[in-house]
């Protein structure tokens, strides 16, 4: 008997549900995120936005993690902006005493140009797109990431230097595709 498409994307995503909730308490640790968004918030606001996503299967561990931490990078971004939405309020904060402070606190500027940049990369080059959502965003180590793709793990530190130049050229405003006329 073949699965239906949200069976499986739901078997899947509770398989991964642990893995998956790491990645957003990371995400939301990493942006300086208020208490007023937990990671099960954020996880669950991925999920019914990967119940959206009909008619595309993400069979692969390897395809699904990249997607649902850029879900989720999406989700912690657009909470950013509704907050900081002058028309909303945005100047106003409601503050809750805290024991500890996050270490780093992202400004919304710079997870705009960085969500940005890593969409401007996918369209060049999917491949090293989807090596930033694995290395940075879920977390996973060379040896891990060279395993999913079946290569050498110095190919994996090649491409990620590769992927840092590019995400970095994309920042400072560079347009990748005038090197591919020259």
């Amino acid at each position: 008997m073949a699965l239906s498409d949200e069976t499986m994307r739901d078997a899947q995503f509770a398989s991964l549900y642990a893995e998956l909730r790491d990645i957003a308490k990371r995400e939301l640790r990493r942006a300086g995120a208020n208490a007023s968004l937990s990671p099960t918030t954020v996880l669950h606001e991925a999920y019914l936005k990967l119940q959206q996503r009909r008619g595309e299967t993400l069979e692969a561990e390897a395809d699904f993690l990249p997607y649902a931490a850029r879900v989720m990078r999406n989700l912690v971004i657009d909470m950013f902006r509704h907050r900081e939405a002058i028309k909303r309020g945005g100047g106003f904060e409601i503050t809750t005493l805290e024991t500890s402070t996050p270490a780093l606190v992202a400004d919304v500027s710079d997870l705009e140009s960085l969500g940005d940049a890593i969409d401007a990369l996918s369209k060049h080059d999917p491949e090293l797109a989807q090596l930033v959502d694995l290395k940075f965003f879920c977390g996973f180590s060379f040896i891990e990431i060279a395993g999913m793709r079946d290569v050498s793990d110095r190919t994996v530190q090649r491409d990620w230097e590769k992927a840092r130049l590019l995400l970095r050229r994309l920042i400072d405003g560079e347009d990748l595709l005038a090197d591919k006329a020259t």
